[in-house]
Order: C-alpha cells, then sequence, then structure tokens
C-alpha cells in the first residue's frame, strides 16, 4: 500500500527527494554546527538542517541582488519559456 506522499510525488519529485536525502546522508558524515560541534542527535539534526536552509536562502538572495531578479522570491522555471520579456541588445 502506498503512503500518501508516495501517490503524490511524480517522478521528477521523487528524483529531487531522493537526492537531497543521499546528499544529507553523505554531508551528515562530516557535518558540524555553526558552533563547531558535531551531529549527534535529532535536535542537532534539525538545527543543522535550519543551518543549511539558511545558507542558501541567503545564497539565493545574493545571486538575486547580482543578476537583478526583482521579485525577490526566485522565479518559477516551470512557469518560464527561458526569456525575461526583455529586448536582447
Amino acid at each position: 500500500m502506498l503512503s500518501a506522499v508516495e501517490r503524490v510525488m511524480d517522478m521528477n519529485e521523487r528524483q529531487i527527494a531522493l537526492s537531497v536525502l543521499e546528499s544529507l546522508r553523505g554531508d551528515l558524515i562530516y557535518a558540524h554546527l555553526n558552533n563547531g560541534s558535531r551531529v549527534l542527535d535529532v535536535a542537532d539534526l534539525r538545527q543543522y538542517i535550519y543551518e543549511q536552509i539558511g545558507r542558501i536562502r541567503t545564497n539565493a538572495l545574493v545571486m538575486d541582488g547580482l543578476y537583478g531578479n526583482d521579485s525577490g522570491h526566485g522565479q518559477d522555471i516551470s512557469k518560464s519559456n527561458g526569456h525575461n520579456g526583455k529586448a536582447h541588445s
């Protein structure tokens, strides 16, 4: 019997989820929190994930600032045809 999560995830979503989990598993071997301590328990794992999410969001904001994404919310590539609507010069 399939769980609710398995029923609603398409193949691309499953591939992304597996990739993220495999990467996290590999990262945890060497993972340290910002304070330098090792990830030892579930609370540490939650903190580690929170810190990684913060890094990703910070990097996304920096990239948006560098490359001029005015919305501040990123771009949904599934709704994009690859053009920004501006004429090329």
